[in-house]
């Protein structure tokens, strides 16, 4: 059967409280902890292998398949990132059952330290939109069984879908209760990640309300292989993170942090050349750890931008945002309406649009790692600017806008919008995540005399499962920015139907061929284990329509 998967044809803008640079000294003394015995900053790990001790994982599914994911540890030394451990034989099946008597596939590969004892298998030939177990063995040990599920078939009618979708989990500011909530629900035909899936940071550096309620590992900024390998090893030990992985397959896009903060096609904010070694070595590093540790099908150049396809009901772009734009405007650094200026790249932008003016789908739905819609911040007063500005990387004494989101490259926001426009494409629903906030937008054609102006699409953006958001940034209560920042944001972006500025949680979309609804759930303590979720609000995009509007129950 021929996979309905398409290669492309040819990257949270969140400063951490951190000060914006650290100097080359404290750079140099990073560098140099590097230099010490790895073995002292890895973690600790079991003494009997082999072993799946982080957990295992499906992701990117087509209708006749999907990929599998995990990592053994063949030996007690064999951790992530050492390049320790003999080459070790690991067997995957797949089947109908949990219990594994209707066994449809299987077979075996050789696990290695050249990729971080990484074992990825993709799996063809399955039967679409139906749920399958499957489960990973080595040297005589089972991992944990783990349930994924195909997608439908290209040209079937499907009455519903419902995704999970997070972003924004900084190990360091508390627990990844989000996961866990999600996991419960057994009801995902997947699950969405827009990017920041990991820090890279140091302990301490990154804010947290100034606590760190679990270290990094390593402890020191992420640069090299071994140094990203190592984090993302440590991502994949939280339980409820293991546990949503071994419940429904994910569908993941990177975001700035999984490389650097404010990354860009030639550098980072949060990089120093040089004294933290070259950009293109730690790019290179921080794809191949991506691409190893995550289940994640790479596109072209090794990228992340992509499109899977949901039956007649919906198909999915996914946008790489990081590896092709231009370097963000900062004060006295050019303009964002500069036209030679891109966030997607000129090939992923034709890619794009023609996938949208192509598709024959109900619903048209991105992958959007930052905010598409615009949102002018200079009228706000200076309380809540700081702040904000603080949260977003900005300079504190006032910028009108974002430039790490689309509102820094307006001219490919120009005329990716007049191309939904002047081809009726309808029904365009952009995923976001980054900004740490929850929102619900309608994206103009023309901010400035909206709603006069019309809609070309709508905008889904949910907030961090963890990183901080401006309560945490002010260290006031929940909800206590929000409640008078929000009307604020408001009044000066009228396209914005809501915003909650301060708590931390998760959506869950759920789509029909009438519409589209996301419906925003909150955590009640990101510091806590053991935290509750509850339902905050509802919004939906009923077809045809390009607005948002409020509902009052989630699905």
């Amino acid at each position: 059967m021929t996979s309905r998967y398409r290669a492309p044809i040819s990257s949270e803008g969140v400063n951490s409280l951190s000060p914006r640079r650290r100097t080359v000294v404290k750079a140099a003394a990073a560098t140099a902890v590097l230099a010490g015995p790895l073995a002292a900053a890895l973690p600790a790990r079991a003494a009997e292998a082999p072993a799946f001790l982080h957990g295992v994982a499906s992701g990117d599914p087509l209708p006749d398949g999907i990929l599998l994911w995990t990592r053994v540890t063949p030996t007690a030394e064999a951790t992530p990132g050492s390049g320790l451990g003999p080459d070790t034989e690991v067997s995957w099946v797949v089947a109908k059952d949990r219990a594994f008597s209707a066994v449809v596939a299987k077979g075996s590969t050789i696990a290695t330290a050249g990729s971080d004892h990484t074992v990825k298998a993709d799996i063809r030939g399955l039967e679409p939109a139906t749920d399958y177990w499957f489960r990973f063995s080595a040297g005589g040990t089972d991992s944990p069984p783990a349930r994924t599920r195909t997608a439908p078939a290209a040209d079937a009618s499907v009455a519903g879908l419902r995704f999970g979708v997070v972003s924004c989990a900084n190990w360091e500011a508390g627990h990844f209760s989000a996961y866990r909530h999600l996991a419960a629900r057994g009801d995902l035909d997947a699950w969405l990640h827009l990017g920041d899936y990991i820090y890279e940071y140091g302990t301490g550096e990154y804010g947290a309300r100034g606590t760190v309620v679990r270290p990094h590992a390593p402890t020191h900024e992420i640069l090299d292989l071994a140094d990203y390998r190592t984090r993302h090893g440590k991502y994949k030990t939280d339980p409820d993170l293991q546990a949503l992985h071994t419940k429904a397959p994910v569908i993941a896009i990177w975001d700035d942090h999984e490389f650097a903060n404010d990354a860009w096609s030639g550098g980072a904010e949060n990089h120093t050349e040089g004294a933290e070694g070259t950009w293109k070595a730690r790019q290179a590093a921080a794809r191949q750890a991506y691409f190893e540790w995550m289940p994640v099908r790479p596109a072209i150049a090794g990228t992340t931008y992509r499109r899977l396809r949901f039956g007649k009901l919906a198909d999915l772009s996914l946008l790489d945002l990081r590896s092709f734009r231009s370097q963000q405007v900062k004060v006295g650094n050019g303009s964002v309406d500069d036209p030679d200026r891109t966030i997607t790249g000129r090939a992923q932008l034709d890619w794009l649009k023609a996938g949208l003016k192509a598709s024959d789908t109900r619903w048209r739905l991105v992958g959007n790692s930052v905010m598409i819609s615009p949102f002018a911040i200079g009228s706000l007063s200076a309380d809540l600017l700081k702040p904000l500005a603080k949260l977003l990387g900005l300079p504190q004494d006032g910028l009108g806008l974002n430039t790490d989101q689309w509102d820094g490259y307006t001219d490919d926001r120009r005329e990716l919008l007049a191309h939904l426009r002047s081809n009726a494409i309808g029904n365009t629903v952009f995923l976001t995540g980054d900004i740490h906030m929850a929102w619900a937008n309608d994206v103009p054609v023309d901010a400035g005399t909206y709603p006069l102006s019309a809609s070309a699409a709508t905008e889904f953006v949910v907030t961090s499962v963890t990183s901080d958001n401006l309560d945490d940034i002010v260290k006031v209560p929940e909800g206590t920015v929000s409640a008078v920042a929000a009307p604020v944001i408001r009044a000066a972006n009228r396209h914005v139907h809501w915003v909650d500025t301060d708590r931390h949680g998760y959506g869950v979309l759920d789509i029909t061929a009438d519409r589209a609804q996301m419906d925003y759930y909150v955590l009640s303590d990101r510091t806590d284990a053991n935290a509750t979720a509850t339902w905050e609000r509802s919004y939906r995009t009923r077809s045809g329509t390009q607005q948002v509007e409020r509902t009052y129950d989630p699905v």
